[in-house]
Order: C-alpha cells, then sequence, then structure tokens
C-alpha cells in the first residue's frame, strides 16, 4: 500500500511518547489480560485450531514392520479479524503557543491527552468484546438469593462462598477443555469484596500479612495473577455535570490466556494490533502531527488501529454482578 499524505506526517518522537505512556498506564488493561498479535494486515484469515483432536489419544501399538499409527488435527481458516482505526484529535492555536513557557510541553501534553483518549477507548471496546454476558460458553449469575443452576451468591454477601465458586469454576474448565485458566480479571468493587470477605480473612489470617493484595488471592484461589481494571469513564456531555463511573462495572472474568503471542497456542482471547499501518508502535498506534493554517492551529492526530477477538469462548466463564 503507498504512504498516503497523512502518513508522511507522522510523529516518531510523539509516537515515542505516546507508547511509553500506553505501556505505562496501570489502570488500563486491554493489552495485559490477552497477547497481542502484531499483524501487517488491516484484515486477514487466522488459524483456529479443532481442540478435541489435541486431547483424543490417537496413539496404537507398533507390530513388527508396520507404519506407526496416522492422525493429526484439524485447522479453520474461517476467523476474520479486522483492525478498526479509531483516531482523536487535539489542535494548538497559535496564540495558546505564543504564551506557552515551551511549545515541546504543549506537544507533549496533547499527546498523553490524546493518548489517555484512545486508552479509554479501547478499554470500552475491551469490555464491551470480554467483559459482558453471552459472548462466553459459560455465564455465572450473583444473586442476593438462594442460588441454583448456574448462579452464586454475590461476594458482598458474607454468607456466600468465593472460594468454592472460583475453584469450581476452574476445575470445571480444566475438565471440559484440557486448560487450566490462569487469570482472573476482578472488577475494583469485586476485588475490594473478596478483599474484605470474611471467608478469604479467615483462610488466610494466621499465614499471610493483614492486606489482602491480589498476589495473595491469586495464590489462594490458584491462578498466576489477578488483573484489576482501574479506568473510569465520564459520561456526561462536555459542559453538563460529570458522570464518573468504572468502565468495568461490577463483574468478574476467569479466563485461559495463552502467556505469549502464538496462534498456536489456545487462549481464550486475542488483541490483534495493525502494526503494519505506517509509523505505528507496537500496540498500532501512532501519533501525527500537521498544520490546519484556516485555523492557524497545529493539530496533534492520534490513532490506534486494533481488534479484540475471542478465540475459544469455553476459556472464558464470566461472573456477571459478582458485587451487588
Amino acid at each position: 500500500m503507498n504512504p498516503t499524505i497523512s502518513d508522511t506526517l507522522v510523529s516518531v518522537p510523539l509516537t515515542d511518547i505516546s507508547t511509553a505512556y500506553i505501556a505505562d498506564s496501570d489502570q488500563f488493561i486491554a493489552d495485559k489480560v490477552f497477547p497481542i498479535v502484531n499483524v501487517d494486515a488491516q484484515s486477514a484469515l487466522y488459524f483456529q485450531y479443532n481442540k478435541g483432536d489435541f486431547f483424543r489419544v490417537e496413539v496404537r501399538e507398533r507390530a513388527p514392520a508396520t507404519e506407526s499409527a496416522g492422525s493429526g488435527f484439524d485447522v479453520s481458516q474461517s476467523p476474520v479479524y479486522y483492525c478498526r482505526i479509531y483516531a482523536v484529535h487535539k489542535d494548538l492555536d497559535d496564540q495558546t503557543r505564543r504564551g506557552a513557557m515551551s511549545q515541546f510541553n504543549l506537544e507533549r501534553a496533547s499527546t498523553l491527552w490524546v493518548s489517555q483518549q484512545l486508552l479509554l477507548q479501547r478499554e470500552r471496546v475491551w469490555a464491551n468484546a470480554y467483559f459482558r454476558t453471552g459472548v462466553w460458553a459459560t455465564d455465572m449469575a450473583g444473586v442476593s438469593g438462594t442460588p441454583s443452576g448456574l448462579q452464586f451468591k454475590q461476594w458482598n454477601d458474607a454468607a456466600s462462598t468465593p472460594i468454592e465458586d472460583i475453584t469450581g469454576a476452574i476445575i470445571t474448565m480444566a475438565e471440559t477443555t484440557g486448560y487450566k485458566p490462569n487469570t482472573l480479571v476482578l472488577s475494583p468493587r469485586v476485588l475490594l469484596a473478596l478483599s474484605n470477605h470474611p471467608e478469604i480473612i479467615d483462610r488466610v489470617k494466621y499465614t499471610q500479612k493483614a492486606i489482602i493484595t491480589a498476589d495473595i488471592l491469586a495464590a489462594l484461589f490458584g491462578v498466576d495473577r489477578i488483573v484489576t481494571p482501574w479506568g473510569i469513564i465520564n459520561s456526561a456531555a462536555k459542559g453538563a455535570t460529570d458522570a464518573f463511573a468504572f468502565i468495568y462495572g461490577k463483574h468478574a472474568l476467569l479466563v485461559h490466556s495463552a502467556p505469549n503471542p502464538d496462534l498456536m497456542m489456545p487462549s481464550a482471547g486475542y488483541i490483534f494490533a495493525w502494526t503494519g499501518y505506517a509509523g505505528t508502535g507496537a500496540y498500532g498506534n501512532r501519533v501525527s502531527s500537521f498544520r490546519i493554517e484556516a485555523r492557524k492551529s497545529d493539530r496533534i492526530e492520534g490513532e490506534m488501529a486494533y481488534d479484540a477477538r475471542i478465540i475459544s469462548s469455553d476459556l472464558g466463564i464470566f461472573f456477571n454482578n459478582a458485587v451487588a
């Protein structure tokens, strides 16, 4: 693909600032739960393997002077990823620049603002793709009353049993898929409820320090890590009273996530980042800087190109309304 005019205006220094900011933003998780697969093409087919073929035993005893048992695994090429481009800009007018102490500080501040906007949008895309009912093979529903079926008593209730609920889900996934979940995503309110739950406090009070951390909870539940998204969003229109709320609500998600971006490895999800987009960073992000003479302004424009895909829906269990 030939470069466009906007491609030639991509700023490597500003893109580097954006990339560093994205990597260091601890309150966002969209790049921390599932591996990022860097792709050259905006859209393409990707391989999906038949999980059952990897656990069906095809080995047979070999008789003298005979061939070994032959078999294999099927590959589907029907899934398609498509990296949408999300973009936003901030204009720096000449009058503001004239009164600024440092031109570079204005550009840096604008780059950080643009990057923050892109991260907020990516979190919303991630939450809509993964952190809701109807997308995973198993949805568990938190209830205040007596649970039945695929329900559990909400974990803010002292009479609930979060350890049994989560470890039971781990066993279920391991037995039905062959892969043990290794990552638990807890929204902040769910993390708070679990950290103060009497069942958990009683289990660790003689072996751990007074403050129950995410690492302690991970060891207790038997997962490699717990990830908590702290990102908030203001849903109010500009000029209206601010309305802040956590992006991830009051839910939890248990998944098996591949440790590395390898499409041969099973994973509940992958993030496809279009790094083939001219001048992009590791997250499919780039920042351009160019003049808008009619506005007597310089424009700082940020873009991010990616797709959040569920690869194996049975490698995720969603706990809806985990707390009231």
